[in-house]
């Protein structure tokens, strides 16, 4: 019990620690100041849909555009995301106001939107397509007032403020689709503090967006772009009617605000649009009920196997032990190499890449260095890291490849390399395909896919061969046990020590410990959210190789127990059980929480779904192996064997 309390009283500490580590902010880049009627330039970054999954750039609709369009230079992580930052006609000067203004053609002659374009618009409005556009890098937000289930004194006073990334670009009555084609734009400013000769400067800390739909009729315009809006009663939306020529302008306001809020938490915004509260008390709960489950696994587990070395090794009553029945009597089979050696070390070598680059990714963006702020660094730094930490999986590899008796190193070196990262790529290429032929941003263009490649054969395989040429000229692992010339015959096994029983039977206690997470990371990837909770993110990680590791181990004495020595590929298959339950709740997350009709994106989700559950399975196969492979070798060198 006292153990217990020692892991309970680590836990809470280690909760204090990352609850600081979360508010903790290393911004991605310097503030910028702004003096009085300096430009703040206004840039599109694309249109995305949840229904869809397809993003878009954001000149591929009709909006009005500068004289000169310029595209940023974007890294590696912007392209993956389908970013196709652009820069817009909006003026926008600092801490001045806009009332109303004309943004492209003039006010006697508005924009005409043939019947091509008019259907575009409809099609993207019908699949709800949201608009993103960034002021000094901050994401525009439309703001959603609404009353909470509140006291009804409450509910006079104060209403619950969540924001939306983007605005919508329209809205359906019935069959009919209304483009919002004004943009009321609402900036908040943070007054530097400076000395009283100089002149104020200002940094922007929020950008919201009010989108209005006002006919041609209603928006009353003069000679100068100047325009007056109608009164909010008796105006009419700017409908779009799919069969014929539009006629419409856009326009846009710009109102400035002083703001409390400091430039390095302005993204704090942005970053509470769920309720943490709730995520703070399901972690926790998930926490004490699996380190509470896993406390007691180890305590059976640890007792068990006293009493087990302790009778085994009783000299006096050989006779007895030579009728015992367990896992003693495998020892001269426990260490046999399995088939297809080559292909497993591989398969675990993949799995410790994986495992490395998953570890540091997150453990940085812990610290802040991934913020949401330098936007595509999370992807870049992973694609990076990946490639890098091939040599440790080579080394690994290199070295289980000897134990189990390999000879072909070039051979397995070069499986190592290529059969993981293969399949993910002739994935990506297959999805990217039906990408392209969508002519979405979100297709990785020719010229990134070269590099990629270029990456993988020339960072990635020479690691992975350096790596496995020293792994496997180390000493192989050293097994405590002989193995016997002829292998032991197996007595038949019972229906529960099936395969497939026990994948069902591992993955309920690693999956239970991480499945609320998963939602907070499905929501990121599938409905553009941000996710930035990486401090639980940590915490539910060792969780996640906590149980891995207890739930292989059980799992391999019970096979042992049984007589049964084929466990290298077993446990393997056995730890990543808890992708199974991925898998199954990735399906239902499609089924209830995605509004996704259509055949492409549906292939997108399931495509990806499926990089997601192999890569987990491997992350959580390797981690079950080792702590295995550990438990075995110690067991039985535990146990006298004549």
């Amino acid at each position: 019990f006292s153990f217990l309390q020692e892991r309970l009283r680590y836990m809470l500490v280690l909760l204090l620690l990352l609850h600081s580590t979360d508010s903790f902010y290393v911004p991605g880049v310097a503030p910028i100041n702004f003096h009085r009627n300096d430009p703040v330039e206004i840039k599109a970054v694309k249109l995305t849909s949840s229904r869809t999954q397809l993003p878009y750039e954001y000149y591929s609709l009709p909006f009005c555009q500068p004289s000169k369009i310029t595209y940023k230079a974007e890294n590696l992580g912007e392209v993956l995301r389908g970013d196709r930052i652009v820069n817009t006609p909006f003026q926008v000067s600092m801490n001045v106001e806009k009332k109303c203004e004309v943004l492209c053609n003039f006010p006697n002659k508005p924009v005409v939107l043939t019947v091509e374009q008019s259907k575009l618009i409809a099609e993207r409005i019908r699949e709800d397509y949201y608009v993103h556009l960034i002021a000094d890098n901050l994401p525009v937000a439309t703001r959603l007032e609404f009353y909470s289930n509140r006291e009804e004194e409450e509910k006079k006073k104060e209403k619950d403020v969540q924001f939306e990334h983007g605005y919508r670009l329209g809205f359906m009555d019935g069959n009919k689709f209304y483009l919002h084609n004004h943009l009321s734009f609402i900036l908040y400013y943070h007054r530097e503090d400076v000395e009283e000769s100089q002149e104020h400067t200002y940094r922007v800390v929020r950008f919201e967006v009010i989108p209005q739909s006002i006919k041609l009729e209603d928006l009353k315009a003069d000679e100068k772009s100047m325009c007056t809006l109608p009164e909010a009663t008796g105006s009419a939306p700017q409908e779009i009617d799919p069969t014929k020529e539009n006629q419409l302008l856009f326009t846009y306001s710009v109102h400035w605000e002083e703001s409390d809020i400091k430039w390095a938490s302005r993204w704090d915004t942005y970053l509470t649009m769920s309720d943490v509260q709730i995520h703070w008390f399901s972690i926790i709960n998930s926490v004490v009920v699996v380190f509470f489950l896993s406390g007691i696994l180890s305590m059976i587990i640890i007792r068990t196997l006293r009493k087990d070395i302790a009778n085994y090794n009783k000299e006096d009553d050989i006779e007895d032990t030579m009728e015992e029945s367990g896992w003693k009597l495998v020892h001269g089979d426990v260490f046999r190499p399995p088939q297809y050696p080559m292909i497993l070390s591989s398969l675990l070598g993949s799995g410790i890449q994986l495992f490395c680059m998953i570890l540091i990714v997150i453990f940085v963006a812990m610290l802040g260095m991934l913020s949401p702020s330098s936007r595509g660094a999370l992807m870049t730094t992973a694609c990076f890291l990946f490639m890098f930490m091939g040599v440790f999986g080579g080394f690994f590899a290199g070295r289980l490849y000897r134990t189990l008796k390999g000879h072909r190193w070039k051979k397995g070196a070069f499986c190592t390399a290529t059969l993981y990262p293969g399949v993910v790529f002739g994935i990506c290429f297959i999805l990217n395909c039906f990408i392209w032929g969508k002519h979405s941003s979100g297709a990785v263009p020719f010229p990134t896919m070269v590099a990629l490649l270029c990456m993988w054969f020339g960072i990635s395989l020479p690691l992975v061969y350096l790596g496995y040429y020293f792994g496997f000229r180390k000493q192989p692992y050293d097994n405590p046990v002989r193995t016997n010339q002829i292998p032991r015959q197996i007595p038949e096994q019972r229906w529960y020590m099936n395969k497939f029983v026990g994948i069902l039977m591992a993955g309920i206690l690693p999956f239970g410990a991480m499945f609320i997470e998963l939602f907070f990371i499905f929501s990121a990837i599938w409905e553009n959210q941000f996710y930035y909770l990486f401090g639980f993110l940590f915490l539910v990680f060792i969780i996640l190789v906590v149980s891995c590791s207890q739930i292989s181990i059980v799992m391999v004495y019970f096979q042992l127990c049984a007589e049964d020595y084929r466990w290298w590929w077993r446990t393997f298959l056995v730890s990543g059980g808890s992708a199974f339950y991925v898998l199954i709740y990735a399906v239902f997350y499609f089924v209830n929480k995605l509004d996704i009709v259509e055949f492409i994106p549906s292939l997108l989700y399931f495509g990806y779904t499926t990089l997601m559950v192999l890569s987990f399975w491997l992350l959580t196969g390797t981690i079950g192996f080792y702590a295995a492979y550990m438990f075995v070798r110690k067991i039985y060198a535990a146990v006298k064997i004549d």
